[in-house]
């Protein structure tokens, strides 16, 4: 039954050339188009502020009259499709690589992947991360065949750009200066406490974490490393697993175990 009214006024609210809703009504026809586009502009500005606040590096490298235009035009094509505003902006970084204004920053989506990824491991589940010091417990012979579980918060955002480093220079991290070295920089995303951490992955180790979440066990996952990046150093990248907190738990999985 209101269906129909509940199309037109939204369809209405992320319209602002479209007229009232002819079943919204006041005592004068002025009246009601003012209320409505008081309450159109205070929606607009609430979504410009949830992206503001989550893409706020974003924001600073391209200012904020660009950000607030580009966010215009995104808002206009995505309303939100949830009612939680924290999330709002997952399609963001997608909108901004195909947004032909911005195309001369090329690593600015990367940007926003990488902030996108920081909300969502903000709200991630809680998980308490697994003490390095199991592995002690383990025998020498059952190493390859362990399966990590990665901590539910962890994302990796894979750049041809320095995204860590643009990252960490637009929030304080880092002296804000010349990229001598520009190359490509895998971020990883994670939240093993209260605090999210953003780090660089060392070489091969978006492969190696990719390989683990997906199921491998830790001999495939360093072999297949190994293998797409030469000089992939297993010691370095287990290290990091747990200096991150990203191995939740583990299991020793036998490879007959598997087929069986």
């Amino acid at each position: 039954m209101f269906a129909p009214l509940q199309q037109s006024f939204a369809k209405a609210l992320s319209d602002p050339s479209s007229t009232v809703p002819g079943d919204i009504s006041a005592c004068h026809a002025e009246a009601s188009a003012k209320r409505f586009n008081i309450y159109r502009n205070n929606i607009a500005v609430s979504l410009l502020d949830a992206l503001a606040a989550r893409f706020p590096v974003t924001q600073r490298i391209i200012g904020e009259d660009f950000f607030k235009n580009m966010a215009r035009v995104f808002i206009k094509a995505h309303p939100p499709a949830s009612p939680l505003m924290m999330f709002y902006g997952d399609t963001f970084p997608a909108f901004i690589a195909s947004f032909e204004p911005a195309a001369e920053i090329a690593y600015l989506a990367d940007i926003a992947r990488l902030e996108a990824a920081r909300t969502r491991a903000y709200h991630a589940q809680d998980c308490e991360p697994l003490d390095p010091a199991v592995l002690q417990t383990i025998n020498a012979e059952d190493l390859g065949n362990l399966h990590f579980h990665l901590h539910p918060s962890a994302e990796i955002v894979s750049s041809q750009h320095p995204v860590v480093t643009i990252w960490a220079m637009n929030t304080g991290l880092l002296p804000l200066g010349e990229i001598i070295e520009w190359h490509a920089e895998d971020a990883l995303i994670v939240r093993p406490h209260f605090e999210v951490d953003v780090r660089s992955l060392p070489l091969g180790g978006a492969n190696f974490l990719q390989g683990l979440a997906s199921g491998k066990s830790l001999a495939e996952a360093n072999a297949e490393a190994l293998q797409n990046h030469p000089g992939f150093d297993l010691g370095v990248n287990l290290a990091g697993l747990f200096s991150a907190g990203l191995a939740v738990s583990l299991s020793i999985v036998l490879p007959e175990d598997i087929n069986a």
